[in-house]
C-alpha cells in the first residue's frame, strides 16, 4: 500500500497474495494463535532506542480505538474532499485493492483542507468500502502507526471515520517508493551509496520495531512499502499486516500466511511461524534488490515468472568469485567491490534457510553503519551521496546471534 507514487500504478494488496501451495482463503482465516513453545535460551540484543510496545489492540469495531486516535487527527470526509479536490483523477497517486491514494493539501498548523499549492502535501488513502479485509488493516495501521514514532517509520498524521468510509492521511515522501527508483522504466538509477544510505534507513526502522518489549514484526517489508523523503532517507509504511511478536515463554506466533511471494521467509510460508526473524529474511531480499536491480519476483522475465531472485542468486552469493556478477549493471561498476562482497555477504547470511542462521536486524544495521562512521568528516546528505559514489564496504558479520526459536519445517 504505497502512498506516494508519482503518478497513478496499480499495486497488488499484500494481504491478496497467494503462495505456491497455500489456498486463497488464507486472507480469510479468522483467528491468530500464540505458540506455547518453550525457548532453549534467551535472545538478547542491543536496544538503541527507547519505545514501548503498542498497548491497543486491533478492535473489530467501526472505529479506532480511542487512545491511539487520540494522538492523531480526526478528519471529516468532507474535509480530505475539499483537501483532495473531490478525489480528482489528477490526485490520484496510486491504487490496489485495498483502495486509492491521493495527494492532497492542508494547512500546516490547523490540519484544514487548504487550496492545492498552499499549505503542506499529504497522501491520502482511501479504503474501498466493500473490503473487510482491508478494514482489519486500516484498523491495524492505526493502532501501530498511532503509537509508534520513529525517524524510519512513516508518520500517520490521521484518520477519518465516516459512515462507510475509513480513510488514513500520511506525510507525504517526495521521493516516492523504494520499487520506483530500482525497476521503473525511464528514472534515472540510484548511486551505490545512496542504496547504502537507503539499506541502513530500512534496517533502522526494522531493529526499532524489533527492540520494542513485543518484538513488533512487520511481516511486510518491500520495495513498493520503502518510502524515500527528499533527501532519501527510507521509511517503512504499510503496517496492515504487522502484529506483535512472541512473549514469555512463547516461541513464535502462529498466524495466516499473508505478504508478498518472494520476500517472505520460507519456514513462514510452509509453517505459519511468524518470529523477527521473519522480517530478516525479507530484508535479504530486499538487500539482494539493491545490490542487483532486480525485482525479487519478476513476471515480465520470459521463462523466469516462477524463479524468485532468491534462487538465481544463490549460486553466486556463495562464491566470492562469482559474486559481483549480481550487481546491477546501471551502476556502472561505480561501487567499492570489497563493499558490495560484504554486502552481499550479508544479504546471504539474512537469507539463511534455517531462522538460527540469520543475524538479529540490531547486528544488521551494525555492520551497515561501522564503515559508515569513518566518513564523519564529508557531507551525509543523500543528494551528496548520490553525485559522488561512497567507496566503503560494509563489515561482514562473522557471529550472528541464535534465534530463539527453532521451526521444525524449514525451505
Amino acid at each position: 500500500m504505497g502512498i506516494c507514487w508519482p503518478k497513478p500504478a496499480k499495486c497488488a494488496h499484500a494481504s491478496s497474495t497467494n503462495f505456491p501451495g497455500s489456498a486463497k482463503t488464507h486472507s480469510n482465516t479468522k483467528s491468530e494463535s500464540t505458540s506455547s513453545t518453550k525457548k532453549s535460551s534467551k535472545e538478547t540484543s542491543n536496544k538503541p532506542f527507547l519505545a514501548s510496545k503498542p498497548q491497543t489492540p486491533v478492535s473489530s469495531n467501526l472505529k479506532a480505538d480511542t487512545s491511539v486516535s487520540s494522538s492523531l487527527k480526526s478528519f471529516t470526509f468532507s474535509d480530505l474532499k475539499n483537501a483532495t479536490k473531490n478525489f480528482r483523477s489528477e490526485t490520484l497517486l496510486g491504487e490496489g485493492g485495498f483502495g486509492c491514494v491521493f495527494k492532497g493539501w492542508i494547512d500546516e498548523n490547523t490540519f484544514a483542507p487548504t487550496k492545492p499549492g498552499t499549505g503542506i502535501v499529504v497522501a491520502i488513502k482511501k479504503l474501498k468500502a466493500e473490503s473487510f479485509q482491508g478494514h482489519k488493516e486500516w484498523l491495524t495501521e492505526v493502532n501501530y502507526l498511532g503509537q509508534l514514532h520513529h525517524e524510519n517509520l512513516v508518520k500517520l498524521i490521521g484518520y477519518c471515520v465516516e459512515s462507510d468510509n475509513r480513510l488514513l492521511v500520511y506525510e507525504f515522501m517526495q521521493k516516492g517508493s523504494l520499487e520506483n527508483h530500482l525497476f521503473k522504466k525511464g528514472v534515472q538509477p540510484i548511486s551505490w551509496a545512496t542504496r547504502m544510505h537507503i539499506a541502513r534507513g530500512v534496517a533502522q526502522g526494522l531493529t526499532f520495531l524489533h527492540s520494542l518489549d513485543a518484538n513488533v514484526i512487520y511481516r511486510d517489508l518491500k520495495a513498493s512499502n520503502i518510502l524515500l523523503d527528499s533527501d532519501y532517507n527510507a521509511k517503512l509504511s504499510d503496517f496492515g499486516l504487522a502484529r506483535d511478536g512472541p512473549t514469555g515463554d512463547n516461541t513464535h506466533v502462529s498466524t495466516r500466511v499473508v505478504g508478498t511471494q518472494g520476500y517472505a521467509a520460507p519456514e513462514y510460508v510452509a509453517t505459519g511461524h511468524l518470529t523477527p526473524k521473519s522480517d530478516v529474511y525479507s530484508f535479504g531480499v530486499v538487500l539482494l534488490e539493491l545490490l542487483s536491480g532486480r525485482r525479487a519476483m519478476d513476471d515480465e522475465r520470459v521463462g523466469f515468472s516462477e524463479e524468485t531472485l532468491v534462487e538465481w542468486a544463490k549460486p553466486f552469493l556463495i562464491d566470492n568469485r562469482k559474486v559481483l556478477r549480481i550487481m546491477d549493471t546501471r551502476l556502472g561498476g561505480q561501487y567499492s567491490k570489497k563493499g558490495a562482497q560484504a554486502a552481499a555477504a550479508l544479504a546471504l547470511q539474512c537469507l539463511h534457510t534455517d531462522p538460527k542462521n540469520r543475524p538479529l536486524m540490531a547486528d544488521v544495521l551494525a555492520s551497515l553503519e561501522r564503515p559508515h562512521a569513518t566518513k564523519q568528516a564529508s557531507p551525509r546528505t543523500p543528494q551528496h551521496l548520490q553525485a559522488k559514489h561512497d567507496h566503503h564496504g560494509i563489515k561482514h558479520v562473522n557471529s550472528p546471534h541464535k534465534a530463539r526459536i527453532s521451526t521444525t519445517n524449514s525451505l
